[in-house]
């Protein structure tokens, strides 16, 4: 099974379905027989889509934090804490990427972590700039910078037409979360 050179995927938006759309994707690939690993940034640790995928024998997914919120509700401390683990985290699961040679790396969420201040770009412009040449990467979020989008091979903007949120319908399980 030879693959060709690792290409940057963008999902990017304020539609719903740039995770799930990273998620079928690495679905795809461990199906294929490739390697994935996985992190979600923003996220806890009990998203349904965890449940199916930890048990996929070639994706690997490393936890984040055990509780999580909207950036809009973080103090400053929150959201200085924030970002020093999220760069941390950043660069552990970068590091694992590389040195156990995966072939699918998906950060989703590191757009929105970015933009929301709890995440530098520059280290994963340099990662992205840097990385082995057959690892794909996948990033989510909203609103990718220019720098962020001339980085991608792939940038897809899923954009919302309607969503039961806008008449107050909560995030269902199963569906949204």
């Amino acid at each position: 099974m030879q693959k060709e050179t690792g290409l940057v995927h963008i999902y990017y938006g304020d539609g719903k379905g740039k995770t799930t759309t990273g998620m079928g994707l690495v679905t795809r690939a461990a199906g294929y027989g490739y390697r994935v690993l996985l992190y979600q940034f923003m996220k806890n640790n009990k998203t349904s889509e965890r449940k199916i995928l930890e048990q996929v024998p070639n994706i690997t997914i490393v936890d984040g934090l055990e509780q999580e919120k909207f950036s809009f509700q973080m103090t400053e401390e929150e959201k200085a804490e924030r970002r020093n683990f999220y760069n941390g985290q950043f660069q552990k699961v970068t590091k694992k990427a590389v040195e156990e040679e995966y072939d699918v790396l998906f950060l989703d969420e590191t757009i929105y972590t970015i933009t929301a201040g709890l995440l530098d770009e520059q280290p994963v412009l340099d990662f992205l700039a840097q990385k082995p040449e057959k690892l794909e990467v996948i990033l989510t979020g909203n609103t990718p910078s220019e720098k962020m989008l001339e980085a991608a091979d792939y940038v897809s903007e899923i954009r919302k037409i309607k969503h039961p949120f806008d008449k107050g319908q909560r995030a269902r399980n199963g569906i949204e979360r």
